[in-house]
């Protein structure tokens, strides 16, 4: 796996090359220190993941993500940070963010990198659970009028909560082909990429 990594602490950008290459399946195949540097290392070197902080004088990791990711929407993002500050979770995620990690967690730093790596999204336990304080609760949203059914508003729901698609399935009496293909047609209807930001859907347009 190729990897870029960028964190504007030189030692940290370098101890974890260091780190994730002993892995012996991930190379870091660029570093840089500045989003200037993700966006230009990006662009010359298309990795299949990049690593990036977010706190970083000039352009953030953030308004780096951003900047990538309309050059190359399919682009993987995993950021990687010691700061859990709500507004950069939100802002992770609606830029279409593959992940938001805390450096605290850092024995989970590889196997994100190949959760991330295989399509997956990858925010830690704390940064989901976090989801629901955020937003305010409110029932006004019309799911008729986005043609979602009772089922896939159960489903939605569950999702929020937090469900794997086994979980779901067991709850519903369903198979989990039939819940993946909910999941299809719910992801469909609202225009969203995969089941995290259907997940903050929820909470900022139907639960707020």
């Amino acid at each position: 796996m190729n990897i870029v990594v960028i964190d504007d602490d030189r030692l940290v950008a370098l101890s974890l090359k260091t780190i994730l290459e002993n892995t012996g399946i991930i190379r870091v195949i660029a570093t840089g220190h500045s989003g200037e540097d993700a966006i230009r290392l990006y662009d010359e070197n298309s990795p299949e993941v990049i690593l990036m902080d977010i706190r970083m004088e000039g352009m953030t990791g953030l308004e780096a993500g951003e900047v990538i990711l309309k050059a190359h929407p399919d682009a993987k993002i995993l950021y990687l940070t010691t700061f859990s500050d709500d507004e950069y979770i939100i802002k992770a995620i609606n830029i279409g963010a593959k992940g938001y990690i805390l450096k605290q967690d850092f024995a989970a730093i590889a196997p994100a990198l190949e959760a991330v790596m295989r399509g997956q999204t990858v925010f830690g336990d704390k940064i989901i659970g976090k989801l629901p304080e955020l937003m305010k609760a409110s029932d006004s949203f019309d799911y008729e009028a986005h043609g979602i059914t009772d089922k896939e508003r159960e489903i939605l729901e569950l999702v929020a909560e937090g469900l794997s698609n086994r979980e779901i399935a067991s709850k519903l009496f369903l198979s989990e082909g039939t819940v993946r293909n909910y999941l299809s047609s719910l992801l469909d209807k609202l225009q969203l990429r995969d089941r995290t930001q259907l997940a903050v859907y929820y909470y900022t347009e139907i639960k707020r």
